[in-house]
């Protein structure tokens, strides 16, 4: 008789998890036109004061040369990680066109954009 797995797994072969911004930030590293390498992150907000999962504020940040040159909360939720996906990519090719300063201004009306 044959023994039945503990752990179910769907049709296609693998074990599925919903994505969330929860455990992980969304990140790309890029090359700003001044030859400055710069991340650009969209993730759950940290706050020491408050535990992960009652936090839901999403922001996007863009540090340059190690250090925060831009940060804003979005309207994004934990939950839309193929949305803040969209972001970073949006955020990044701006920035390496220079379409995009690294600045605060520069990137609030792409993170207040619903998607």
């Amino acid at each position: 008789m044959a023994r039945r797995p503990d752990v179910y797994e769907p049709p296609g072969g693998g074990i599925t998890f919903a994505m969330s911004l929860r455990s992980g930030a969304v990140e790309r590293e890029v090359t700003l036109p001044d030859g400055r390498d710069a991340l650009v992150r969209v993730g759950v907000a940290e706050d020491s004061y408050v535990r992960p999962a009652e936090i839901d504020t999403v922001t996007a940040e863009v540090v340059v040369d190690d250090e925060v040159a831009a940060a804003v909360n979005t309207v994004l939720g934990p939950e839309q990680d193929s949305e803040a996906r969209e972001l970073v990519r949006e955020i990044a090719e701006g920035l390496e066109s220079g379409a995009l300063e690294p600045t605060a201004a520069a990137i609030e009306p792409l993170a207040d954009r619903l998607r």
